[in-house]
């Protein structure tokens, strides 16, 4: 027995036929919008370092810790210093994507043009002109025909030591400068084959806490600190304090003026958002400690640098973390972050899209039940004016058709809220059969009894 009707709550067939199209162009742009907004950081970024056993070195071992939380790697090239990070940031071919480099090192304009941004400067690199007690200095100029090793030139320390010796009238050639690094550099002035020895570091580094506390060896005072500020904007004046190094002997003895630049992370301008946000949150946690020379969160900061700070560690340095980096784990607040202009488009999109569908639901279900109109009016028109002796004939074909009809129209799947659709089309095949059999009593009237 052929059923009747077969009845749903609603047509997952129909609705995905409907809306499918709508959700393929979604899903399209949403990947589009994905691929373009790149909201994933890459898993290596490559870091230029500075010299063995420097504070560079050690910075950016604490860097790849804290970005290792993140799954992503930290790749260390060792380099010369300051001046070498900076020349590998400029060159097209290198493959570093950020390094350490000092203030004064360029200008505004060649960072610019090299397409270099700064995400912050980390800390203060006092000048340290370590020198032997055999000699009293208390002015540059004291150092004329003295051995004074200032190391290679990719520190950026020789370039920053001539612009000192500039202003204190003596040339370059006045004095013996040597271009060892600085761990031979300090064996050579221990043995006593040098007279002195000048580098840029944090405290941080090793040598330095050595020769703070060596016998025989002496720090020169900056006491003209502030005036060399103000002749070079990127030098900060800051003080070592009486017993720093240590309370318990009293090193050092008394207060040392020092000159400063600062140590700035430089990126090249192309490097990917995310990794900005997650250098400049480890900056804080690694710098912003109370040091020798700077208080409680001094650093890291958008001062203090000639490279155009990026304005996403900018933004960071005077508001702080992001509303949703409060309450998210990095990963999902910065997808949420790159993303919130893909969810603004795909929700105005899905506004429009949302009125559509439901017609195009309703048309599509209905057409399942009109189409059958269409069959059901040629029936209709295969028995306007047909010839009296072909009338039996054609009537009895056309009833055939409508049987079959009705019994494809009984196998529909329809949701139940259009059943009066379905009900509907049933009696008007039952109108039309009606009215066959009733052409049918007609002629069989015509013809009369039949006779011996």
């Amino acid at each position: 027995m052929p059923k009747i009707f077969d009845f749903t709550r609603f047509s997952l067939r129909d609705l995905i036929a409907t809306a499918g199209p709508t959700v393929l162009v979604i899903a399209v742009l949403c990947a589009l919008a994905y691929v373009l907004a790149d909201p994933q950081p890459p898993a290596v970024v490559r870091i230029s370092t500075g010299q063995e056993n420097g504070a560079y070195e050690g910075f950016a071992k604490k860097y790849a810790a804290e970005l290792a939380r993140y799954h992503i790697k930290v790749e260390m090239t060792p380099s010369l210093g300051s001046l070498q990070n900076l020349q590998r940031l400029m060159d097209p071919v290198s493959q570093i994507d950020i390094g350490f480099v000092q203030s004064g090192s360029t200008e505004q304009e060649d960072a610019e043009r090299n397409g270099l941004i700064s995400l912050g400067s980390l800390f203060t690199e006092p000048v340290w002109l370590f020198y032997r007690d055999t000699h009293d200095i208390s002015e540059l100029n004291q150092l004329k025909g003295l051995h004074i090793n200032v190391g290679p030139a990719g520190t950026g320390v020789p370039q920053l030591f001539k612009k000192l010796l500039s202003v204190n009238g003596v040339a370059p050639d006045e004095l013996q400068l040597g271009a060892l690094e600085n761990t031979p550099a300090t064996v050579a002035l221990l043995a006593g084959t040098i007279d002195g020895m000048v580098f840029s570091s944090a405290p941080d580094e090793l040598l330095i806490q050595m020769l703070l506390q060596t016998p025989g060896i002496k720090l020169f005072d900056f006491t003209q600190a502030e005036a060399y500020t103000r002749r070079f904007p990127f030098l900060s004046h800051v003080v070592l304090p009486r017993g720093i190094v240590d309370l318990g002997r009293d090193l050092p003895a008394r207060d040392y003026q020092l000159i400063a630049p600062t140590a700035t992370l430089v990126a090249r301008e192309g490097i990917h958002p995310a990794l900005v946000d997650l250098f400049v949150q480890s900056a804080t946690r690694i710098h912003g400690r109370a040091g020798w020379f700077q208080r409680q969160g001094e650093f890291p900061t958008a001062s203090y640098t000639e490279v155009p700070v990026a304005p996403a560690a900018a933004k960071y340095y005077k508001t702080g973390p992001s509303f949703l980096q409060h309450y998210f784990p990095f990963w999902l607040s910065n997808f949420m972050e790159r993303m919130w202009v893909v969810v603004v488009a795909v929700g105005a999109l899905f506004i429009p899209l949302s009125r559509i569908v439901p017609p195009l639901y309703v048309w599509k279900v209905r057409s399942r039940v009109y189409r059958w109109y269409g069959q059901l009016r040629s029936v209709e028109q295969a028995i306007e004016d047909v010839p009296n002796n072909k009338r039996k004939e054609v009537y009895a074909l056309q009833l055939g058709h409508l049987n079959g009809i009705e019994e494809k129209v009984n196998q529909i799947s329809i949701p139940l809220s259009f059943a009066e659709e379905l009900y509907g089309l049933r009696s008007h095949i039952n109108f039309v059969r009606n009215r066959i059999i009733g052409l049918q009593g007609v002629i069989d009237i015509e013809n009369g009894p039949a006779t011996d």
